[in-house]
């Protein structure tokens, strides 16, 4: 096995016992990228001068992919938009920080969606990315890139950001591990902001006892973000038990509807089977508000980006362009130019329909509405874990749909998160993992979701599952 096909737990075991080297793993891992990113295009940039480990401090020099929404001192982060065109954070993330005190060796940033809007990674300004799987596929979005850098081996770890399923259903779809963390877990301090209260920073990785060491590294408590959490943040491979016995788990109906692919269902419902013969209960739930979880997510998510979209306007960073002639005032002008040629088709729908949405007349009909159903969905998901330990469903309805499918119908790739946005509006943590395949031989994910700060109990029963079944070991045929 080459090393760039390892895991990072393997890869570690390897270099503790002096088999291999740091610098050989992420050799072999630039190697990959060079012969198979031009195809696949994961990646929008190499970080080939960075310096990327220090052998008396290292502790998990392990090669990872970032995201590129996520702030990385002197290199360009521009998340695939062209107004952040030749932008240059002067900080590192905070994630960043901690991956790099452990050594992690940072490969590039990862293709994504403009901004983190969309669900298939075709809204980059740089070009799609392909499933590994199937390059004439999406690789789900928006963190489509990082989920396929670790799917075609050209990543050991990446990590993704969370706001409707944007690690998740990318996971899915790539036959990889995702996790959304609870929201407030991992500091989201040198995250360029989508959705302010739904956006989580998670890992992408190869199998369940991979993502839970990438979760130690980058969850805790940042003082620099208001909205992280002051809890303690425990050992998550101590959870990786196989031993679910005991344990009830939701199977909510809503999730079982009209638009479900068949081999999804299917595939699902052969994994409840695993885990109840592993002795876990199960139990059909209600979760009545889901129905609305769609058009809640579209009101609260596109109005907060269009507040944090605001910022770019071509004065202080990034792209700044004057028209050819002066219309009106050079300053109104500039602003916009700026802004029609910046962003693109999917980012200025998502700036109309929030701000549309926090207009004066339309403000209680439709924000303040959204954030009432926002309260009732959680409250739908408090009920069900006072009785429950998790809740399991598809991670998507589908498994990855074909490029420029449903690129010019917005609205049916929204639908394509109706599984996953409940769990941004609630703030509790998920996981994506690999349950099997369709006949077509695509990926399919199975969800699990626990209450917050439940982590721990999303990996004893993903890594139940998965030492319990082939999934994770299959690798896309390159």
């Amino acid at each position: 096995m080459k090393l760039n096909e390892a895991t990072a737990h393997e890869i570690l075991e390897l270099i503790r016992q002096e088999k291999a080297t740091p610098q050989q793993a992420f050799d072999a891992v630039l190697d990959q990228v060079q012969a198979k990113d031009d195809h696949i295009r994961a990646y929008v940039r190499l970080f080939l001068n960075e310096n990327r480990w220090d052998p008396a401090t290292a502790r998990v020099p392990i090669p990872i992919g970032i995201k590129d929404n996520i702030c990385i001192k002197g290199e360009p982060t521009t998340c695939c938009s062209r107004i952040l065109g030749g932008f240059k954070p002067p900080y590192d993330a905070t994630v960043i920080e901690k991956l790099k005190k452990t050594g992690a060796m940072l490969v590039g940033s990862t293709n994504m969606d403009e901004f983190a809007f969309g669900s298939s990674t075709e809204n980059s300004c740089y070009g799609p990315t392909r499933n590994p799987w199937d390059p004439g596929r999406v690789p789900g979005g928006s963190s489509g890139g990082s989920a396929a850098a670790v799917a075609s081996d050209q990543a050991i770890w990446a990590l993704g950001s969370d706001t409707g399923g944007s690690i998740r259903q990318p996971a899915a779809f790539c036959g990889v591990v995702g996790l959304k963390p609870t929201y407030g877990r991992v500091s989201r301090y040198g995250l360029v902001a989508f959705a302010s209260s739904l956006d989580q920073i998670g890992p992408i990785a190869k199998d369940v006892q991979d993502a839970a060491m990438l979760l130690g590294i980058i969850a805790g408590y940042d003082e620099r973000d208001s909205t992280s959490a002051d809890v303690l943040v425990p050992d998550y491979t101590k959870a990786l038990i196989k031993d679910v016995k005991g344990l009830k788990i939701g199977i909510p109906k809503e999730y079982f509807v009209a638009g479900i692919d068949p081999d999804v269902k299917e595939a699902i419902m052969a994994a409840i089977e695993v885990l109840r013969g592993k002795g876990a209960i199960f139990e059909d739930v209600s979760l009545p508000h889901t129905e609305y979880a769609i058009a809640t997510y579209y009101i609260v998510a596109t109005a907060e980006a269009s507040s944090n979209l605001a910022r770019y306007d071509g004065v202080q960073y990034g792209l700044r362009r004057q028209p050819p002639q002066v219309r009106k005032t050079p300053l109104i002008d500039m602003y916009e130019e700026t802004r029609d040629l910046g962003f693109g088709n999917e980012a200025k729908r998502r700036i109309m329909l929030g701000t549309y949405s926090l207009s004066s007349g339309y403000y209680d009909d439709y924000y303040l509405k959204g954030l009432k159903v926002r309260t009732l969905i959680k409250q739908d998901f408090d009920r069900v874990f006072e009785k429950f330990d998790a809740i399991i469903t598809p991670t998507a309805p589908t498994t990855a749909f074909k490029m420029g499918e449903k690129i010019a119908d917005p609205l049916s790739m929204y639908l394509s998160d109706v599984y996953t946005i409940s769990a941004n509006l609630s703030g509790i943590p998920a996981i994506s993992i690999p349950c099997g395949f369709s006949k077509e031989h695509l990926p399919i994910g199975l969800q699990i979701l626990a209450k917050p700060f439940g982590e721990q109990m999303l990996f004893r029963i993903a890594y139940t599952y998965e030492q319990s079944t082939p999934w994770h070991k299959k690798r896309p045929p390159l």
